[in-house]
C-alpha cells in the first residue's frame, strides 16, 4: 500500500486552487503524466475583487430562486473525467447517461439508497433549465447568477459557455450573465462540483491508493479526511438569479461606534458601472421605518444617531438585537436609481486582558459548537430546521455559537442578527495537521478564504470575532509564521473585531496563541484520555485554564468540552456513552468554570449542539454523539442540565426579557 500525493493525485478534482497555473492537468488514473488530458482554465483571482452583497429585492432589484429538482449524475468513470472528455455541459445531461432528480439546495450524499453515491469522491454534475423574463430584454441592467456555496470546487456553464469557477466551499460566488441569457428559449445551467480534498485545500485531506490487488480492486482509492465530520458535497445552498441597474451599489462597508447616547454609522460605498462620481444618498431608518439620519455624498460618510438604540445580545437587554435599516440610493444615468437596504446594528466590541466587552459591558459566551447537519439533507439549507435550531438555542438560554468549522449560510447569519445570537465566525481551516498543510500554497489560499469570509460577513453585528482555524497542529515550527501571517492579514482587513483560532495543543507547546486576541481552547478530559475517570476532570481543567492565562494574559473561552452519549442509554454509576456520563462530565466542567468566570474566563461553549454525521470509524457510532440534542433535535438529559445552567447565568449577567424565559 502506498500513499500518492503528487503522481496520480486527483488534481482533476481540485482543478483550480488559489495558486494554480493557467491550465490544469487532469490525470488519467494508471497512465503516465505524458498521457495526461488537458483542460484549459483561466487564472483564478488570488484575492476577492468586488463586493458580495446578499441579494435583496428592492424597487430596483429582482431576485429569482433557481432551487428545486435538478438533473444530476455523478461521474463514476474510473478517472472521474468522462464529463470533461465528453463535454457534458454542451448537451442535455440525460443524453450523457443515467440521471436522477436531485434537490437543490441539499447535499447529494444521503438522498438515495446508493452507497457509492453516499461516499462518492470526484465530479458530480447538475443541470436545470429556466426562462428569463421577457421584461428583462433590452433593459439596461445586470443579470447576475449567484451560488451561495458549492462544495468544494465548482465550474458553471450557462448555455454551454463557462461563466464562473470557484475554489473552496461555504462561501458565495457569482457571475454577470447578462450577455448570455436568452429570452426566446430556455436557458440551460450546468454545474460540475467536486468534493476532493488535498493537502493544500481548506480543509485539507489526502487521496490514498491501495495498490495491493490481492486486497483491493485495480485503481482503488479512498479520500482520507483530517476533520471529524462527514464530507457532504453538492450544491448545498441556494442558487439565485438577481438583477441590478447598470449603475449600481457593488459593496458597502459599515462600522459603528458609540459616544454616550449618540451612535455613529460610518459607511463606505463602492459604486460600479459609472465613469464619473454619481450622487449617493444614505438614509438610516428605525424599526418603524422613520428617518433617523441622512447624508448625500459620493458614497463615503458618517451618520449620527441621537438617542441611539444599541444592538444587544439575547438576554443582555429587554430589547435585544435592535436593527436599523441602511437605505442606499445610487443615482445612475437617465434618472435610473439603484436601491439597496442593509440591516445595521450599532454596537461596539472590545477585548481587555480579562474581559470581552460588548457596548462596554462584560459579555460571557453561553453557547455551542454547531454544525450544518441533519438527516437526508446533510448540509443543505433547510428553513424548518433553521427555525427549530433557533428555538432550541433560545429555549436552552444560550446567547452564542461558533460556526464550527466553516462559514454558515447567510440565512443563518441573518437570524443571528435579528435574534441577538452572538457569533464567532470561523473559516473552513480545520485539520491543518501536517507540515505540508502549512505550505506557502496553503497559506495563500487560506488568506484568500479569510478575505472572502470578511467580505461576506463584515457588516453583521452578530459577528464579534473571527476564527482563522480549528485545532491545527499549532505546535509545529511552521505554525508560528503561518498563524502570525493569517491573523495579521485578518486584522488588517478588519481592525474592528478581535481575531482568534481554536487550540487543542498544550499551552507550553502551542506557537500561535501569542498572536490571537482571545485564547480559545478545546479539551475532553475523561473522554479521549483518562477514559472513564471523571475524578480527574476538575484537576486537569483547572490547571489548564490557569496555565493558559499565566502564559498569555488574555481572556479565555472554553470552545469545546463534552462527551458522547447515545440517547436512551442509561448507566448508574455512569459509564461512557451513557446519558449520565455526559451529564457528569458537564457538571465537573461547570464547577471549574464557576471558579474562573469572575476573572479571565469569558465563555463556555459545549460540543456539540446536536449529534452529527462523521466518516465511519470504530470510535463513531453512526456519527458524533456529543450533542445535547439528537440529530433529530430531540433533547437528551444533558439539554435540561445545560438549560438550567445557562438561564441561571443569564439571570446573573444581564436583564432578561421575561417573555422568553421558560
Amino acid at each position: 500500500m502506498k500513499i500518492r500525493l503528487n503522481r496520480r493525485v486527483f488534481i482533476m478534482f481540485l482543478l483550480f486552487s488559489a495558486l494554480n497555473v493557467l491550465s490544469v492537468i487532469v490525470l488519467k488514473v494508471g497512465l503516465p503524466d505524458a498521457a495526461a488530458h488537458n483542460v484549459e482554465f483561466s487564472t483564478p483571482t488570488l484575492t476577492p475583487s468586488g463586493g458580495m452583497l446578499f441579494p435583496r429585492e428592492s424597487e430596483s432589484r429582482e431576485v429569482r430562486e433557481l432551487g428545486g429538482m435538478w438533473k444530476f449524475r455523478a461521474d463514476m468513470s474510473p478517472n472521474r473525467n468522462a464529463g470533461f472528455e465528453q463535454q457534458w455541459w454542451t448537451k442535455p445531461l440525460q443524453q450523457t447517461g443515467p440521471v436522477i432528480d436531485m434537490p437543490v439546495p441539499a447535499s447529494y450524499n444521503d438522498i438515495t439508497q446508493d452507497r457509492q453515491l453516499r461516499d462518492f469522491v470526484g465530479w458530480a454534475w447538475y443541470q436545470r433549465s429556466f426562462y428569463a423574463p421577457a421584461s428583462w430584454k433590452n433593459v439596461k441592467q445586470r443579470n447576475v447568477l449567484r451560488f451561495e456555496s458549492a462544495h468544494y470546487n465548482t465550474i458553471a456553464w450557462l448555455n454551454s459557455k463557462e461563466i464562473v469557477r470557484h475554489s473552496g466551499g461555504h462561501l458565495p460566488f457569482e457571475a454577470d450573465v447578462s450577455s448570455l441569457l436568452t429570452y426566446d428559449a430556455p436557458n440551460v445551467l450546468t454545474v460540475a462540483v467536486n468534493n476532493t480534498l488535498t493537502p493544500h485545500t481548506i480543509p485539507p485531506g489526502t487521496i490514498q491508493y491501495m495498490d495491493d490487488t490481492n486486497k483491493y480492486p485495480p485503481g482503488y482509492f479512498v479520500q482520507n479526511l483530517q476533520m471529524d465530520f462527514f464530507n457532504y458535497a453538492g450544491i448545498q445552498r441556494p442558487v439565485r438569479l438577481y438583477t441590478t441597474p447598470s449603475v449600481y451599489l457593488d459593496d458597502v462597508t459599515i462600522t459603528t461606534d458609540v459616544d454616550g447616547t449618540t451612535g455613529f454609522v460610518n459607511f463606505d460605498c463602492a459604486i460600479k458601472g459609472n465613469n464619473t462620481a454619481v450622487p449617493v444618498t444614505v438614509e438610516l431608518l428605525d424599526k418603524t421605518e422613520q428617518l433617523v439620519s441622512k447624508v448625500t455624498s459620493t458614497g463615503k460618510g458618517q451618520l449620527k444617531v441621537a438617542n441611539v438604540k444599541l444592538w444587544w445580545p439575547f438576554t443582555m437587554s429587554s430589547d435585544p438585537a435592535y436593527l436599523y435599516t441602511l437605505k442606499v440610493t445610487v443615482m445612475g444615468s437617465a434618472g435610473q436609481s439603484d436601491l439597496y437596504r442593509l440591516p445595521v446594528g450599532i454596537r461596539t466590541v472590545k477585548v481587555t486582558s480579562t474581559q470581552f466587552l460588548i457596548n462596554g459591558k462584560p459579555f460571557y459566551f453561553r453557547g455551542f459548537g454547531k454544525h450544518e447537519d441533519s438527516d437526508i439533507r446533510g448540509k443543505g439549507l433547510d428553513y424548518p430546521l433553521l427555525a427549530k435550531d433557533f428555538n432550541l438555542i433560545k429555549w436552552v438560554g444560550a446567547n452564542s455559537f461558533r460556526t464550527s468549522h466553516y462559514p454558515y449560510a447567510e440565512e443563518i447569519m441573518e437570524m443571528c442578527d435579528q435574534q441577538g445570537i452572538v457569533v464567532i465566525d470561523e473559516c473552513p481551516a480545520v485539520g491543518l495537521k501536517t507540515r505540508e498543510n502549512f505550505s506557502n500554497q496553503t497559506l495563500a489560499h487560506h488568506m484568500d478564504v479569510m478575505s472572502e469570509l470578511l467580505r461576506r460577513d463584515k457588516n453583521r453585528p452578530s459577528v464579534v470575532m473571527w476564527s482563522v482555524a480549528n485545532e491545527p497542529a499549532s505546535q509545529l515550527p511552521e505554525a508560528e509564521y503561518y498563524f502570525k501571517t493569517v491573523i495579521q492579514h485578518t486584522r488588517q482587513a478588519d481592525p474592528t473585531r478581535p481575531v482568534t483560532f481554536v487550540i487543542n495543543k498544550a499551552f507550553d507547546r502551542d506557537r500561535g496563541a501569542q498572536f490571537a486576541d482571545v485564547v480559545c481552547v478545546n479539551n475532553y478530559y475523561s473522554w479521549y484520555h483518562d477514559m472513564g475517570h471523571l475524578e480527574v476532570i476538575q484537576y486537569q481543567a483547572r490547571y489548564n485554564l490557569q496555565q493558559w492565562y499565566q502564559t498569555h494574559h488574555k481572556p479565555i473561552i472554553q470552545t469545546e468540552y463534552g462527551a458522547d452519549s447515545v440517547a436512551g442509554l442509561h448507566m448508574d454509576p455512569p459509564m461512557m456513552f451513557s446519558e449520565e456520563y455526559q451529564q457528569e462530565v458537564m457538571s465537573n466542567y461547570f464547577t471549574v468554570f464557576d471558579q474562573f468566570r469572575q476573572t479571565y474566563l469569558v465563555g463556555e461553549m459545549i460540543w456539540n449542539f446536536a449529534d452529527f454525521m462523521t466518516a465511519q470509524s470504530t470510535t463513531r457510532v453512526v456519527g458524533n454523539r456529543k450533542g445535547i440534542f439528537t440529530r433529530q433535535r430531540q433533547p437528551k438529559a444533558a439539554a435540561f442540565l445545560l438549560k438550567e445552567r445557562y438561564w441561571k447565568l443569564a439571570n446573573q449577567t444581564g436583564p432578561v426579557n421575561n417573555s422568553i424565559h421558560p
